[in-house]
């Protein structure tokens, strides 16, 4: 079984909605923090947002600030990513990835699913 499987992508026109979700299979989810990355063809792999393991915390690259809202439901263990106001720029494919607590690296990734907007 796959440890962190995405869902949710497709296309979107420009200043639409589309919401990603991230299904974990670690036993220890509410000890990871987890959190979206993005790659558009021909760019390197870039951060977009994280949820922390201590207490839920966020952290967002300021290209999403305002747009995206990254939220966990450790119960289920689940991290979904809503994004609003999309615009081309964001066509890329999205990765979901998970860093256990106390650790430097994600170390568990997602296979990603792509998020195409068109203007």
């Amino acid at each position: 079984q796959e440890p962190l499987i995405e869902s949710g992508g497709g296309s979107v026109q420009a200043g639409g909605s589309l919401t990603l979700s991230c299904a974990a299979s670690t036993r220890t989810f509410s000890r990871h923090t987890v959190g979206w990355f993005r790659q558009a063809p021909g760019r390197e792999r870039q951060f977009v947002a994280k949820t922390h393991w201590n207490g839920g915390g966020t952290t967002y690259a300021d290209s999403v600030k305002g747009r995206f809202t990254i939220s966990r439901d450790n119960s289920n263990k689940a991290v979904t990513l809503r994004m609003n106001s999309l615009n081309p720029e964001d066509t890329a494919v999205y990765y979901c990835a998970a860093q256990r607590a106390f650790t430097p690296d994600f170390h568990l990734w997602g296979q990603g699913i792509q998020v195409t907007v068109s203007s």
